[in-house]
């Protein structure tokens, strides 16, 4: 909503917008009348709306252009043609058409000017009254304050008589944000819910059955099984905006963060979070929470995975598709490619870590602000502490871990990530959307934490020093291929050997003889000159489960570096 209102009076000399002014700052008609009244400000304590409003005068006679373009610069110019002429896309500056003099004209004046309303649909409305008698004074310029808080033009087509296809759009999200059992219908319990936390408090159960009567006697099908559906929805805010009180359905739309175009506001999707160089964003308890309740929601089926249409479902409250097809590649799934909830919250867990900002706007669009009890999403997140803070006093309390795995090309990256989501070689297929991924969740000393495995590209830029970018190093090298433990080993000296990220060496497809190894230290004696933990084995081959050790072993030492380091 606007944070204060301009309000121009434009008119031909002599019809009195002067001694409007006046008569509204000192409630009584004036004696004398100066050309021009100065620019008043009426303070947000005694508006109707809580907003200061500042009131502009103009005279022909005592303004020069240049003066009046300043004053109008939001209004364009002269009269509705000259105010809006130039306003051919977006929204259009709105008028209030004003009958002074009326104690002049005994019989009023709405019938000539109705035809003029029904040519502009940004005239709002038409008020009668006169500065001498102080009628309606008051009423013009709260009429015109809300004209501009609460316009109609972006709500509703008074030529089509419907609701505007954006004001549909966003009434739609509502509806289905406010429908907790998806039966595409909002029972008393639901109504009640949505009513108080847009209007502060819950309908008298009259008022409500009031409600579905006048719904069901205008609208086939707005109310079925005394429950109130889509149609009957819209066709409340229709009424609403027809009678005047579009300011109801202002602020149904404000409460679930839609601004005056219609787009969610980015004050709503994006609250402050800062996140602090070495510093991670994590969702907490009240995040965790929501997004195990959208879950239950849209799991129809209660099979404690979304499908891949109930998933489809979720995501129609945002405006793209928030995951890609990489999704299967990046957690586990069960068959069909459904997610689990373990899995759900993963992905969640994923996107926060990587991208808080994203993870900000997609607790957004689903209503976190409106259905939780905090008012920002920011409160389902929370930044940890510096990882170097972490580094130095040896052990971490933060849940979420990353870690690198680094190889040369054909070592098995890939195969080792899908081996962490449970996948064995066997039971890999190929895919068009591979990730470069994989997190799930391991247990360290009695905790569970989550760990994210992120593959390096062997072709990237590896000489640039990332100690404090990761948790934990993997090192991948094939036992078969000497040349790719050198490979290891550049890496290493480049990337890590002067931090205090911790490394491990694992050795990929230890079901393979290994080769014939050049002179030089083995990896064995690599490992102990540097003061490393020994190298790994590791094997996702043939189709049973891979072995889970590893990945806790990579986990413990992200949590415990100080330990790796004693050791």
């Amino acid at each position: 909503m606007k944070r204060d209102v301009r309000i121009l009076l434009l008119g031909e000399a002599q019809v009195g917008k002067t001694s409007l002014i006046l008569s509204l700052v000192g409630e009584e008609f004036p004696e004398e009348v100066p050309p021009r009244a100065e620019e008043i400000t009426i303070p947000a304590d005694v508006t109707p709306e809580k907003v200061p409003t500042h009131i502009v005068d103009y005279s022909e006679a005592e303004q020069t252009d240049e003066e009046l373009q300043d004053e109008i610069r939001k209004i364009r110019t002269k009269w509705i043609p000259m105010v809006n002429g130039r306003t051919e896309r977006g929204p259009r500056i709105p008028i209030i058409l004003v009958g002074n003099k009326s104690d002049l004209w005994p019989g009023g004046s709405m019938e000539a000017v109705l035809p003029i309303m029904s040519q502009f649909p940004e005239i709002e409305t038409c008020v009668e009254c006169s500065a001498k008698n102080l009628r309606n004074i008051s009423e013009l310029f709260y009429y015109a304050q809300k004209a501009v808080l609460h316009p109609t033009a972006p709500l509703y087509d008074p030529e089509a008589k419907e609701l505007r296809p954006a004001c549909v759009q966003a009434l739609t999200r509502i509806f289905r944000l406010s429908d907790q059992d998806l039966d595409q219908a909002l029972s008393d319990e639901e109504l009640n819910a949505f009513q108080k936390s847009c209007f502060g408090h819950p309908l008298a159960p009259q008022a409500l059955e009031d409600v579905k009567m006048v719904v069901s006697k205008n609208v086939a099908g707005g109310v079925r099984d005394d429950r109130l559906t889509l149609d009957g929805f819209l066709f409340l805010n229709t009424i609403f905006i027809q009678r005047g009180r579009h300011e109801t359905t202002w602020a149904i739309l404000r409460r679930f963060g839609y601004g005056d175009s219609l787009e969610l506001t980015d004050d709503y999707l994006y609250p402050s979070l800062p996140v602090p160089p070495g510093c991670t964003a994590e969702l907490n308890h009240f995040g965790y929470q929501f997004l195990q309740r959208v879950f239950e929601k849209h799991d129809q089926d209660h099979d404690g995975a979304l499908s891949p249409l109930e998933l489809q479902s979720l995501f129609r409250v945002f405006p793209v598709a928030p995951w890609g097809p990489e999704l299967p590649r990046t957690v586990c799934t069960v068959a069909g490619d459904r997610l689990p909830l373990h899995s759900f919250l993963c992905q969640w867990t994923l996107v926060t870590y990587l991208d808080v900002r994203r993870c900000l706007g997609h607790l957004g669009y689903l209503g976190y602000p409106v259905l939780s009890e905090h008012n920002s999403q920011a409160h389902a997140i929370t930044v940890t502490r510096e990882r170097r803070l972490d580094q130095e006093k040896g052990q971490t309390q933060r849940r979420v871990l990353l870690g690198e795995v680094v190889g040369a090309r054909g070592v098995g990256k890939s195969a080792f990530l899908q081996a962490f989501l449970g996948r064995s070689l066997g039971l890999q297929e190929p895919t068009t959307a591979p990730s470069v991924y994989a997190i799930n969740t391991v247990h360290v000393s009695g905790q569970e934490k989550y760990l994210i495995l992120r593959e390096v590209d062997a072709d990237g830029p590896l000489d640039v020093t990332s100690d404090t970018a990761c948790d934990v190093a993997c090192l991948l090298f094939d036992s078969s291929n000497p040349a790719s433990f050198a490979f290891c080993t550049r890496v290493y000296k480049q990337r890590y050997l002067d931090g205090q990220t911790p490394c491990l060496f694992v050795s990929s497809k230890a079901d393979l003889p290994p080769g014939v190894w050049p002179p030089g230290p083995s990896p064995a004696e690599f490992c102990r000159r540097h003061l490393l933990p020994a190298p790994a084995r590791f094997s996702c081959a043939g189709s049973a489960a891979p072995s889970t050790a590893i990945f806790s072993q990579l986990a413990t030492m992200a949590t415990f570096p100080a330990l790796v380091r004693s050791r």
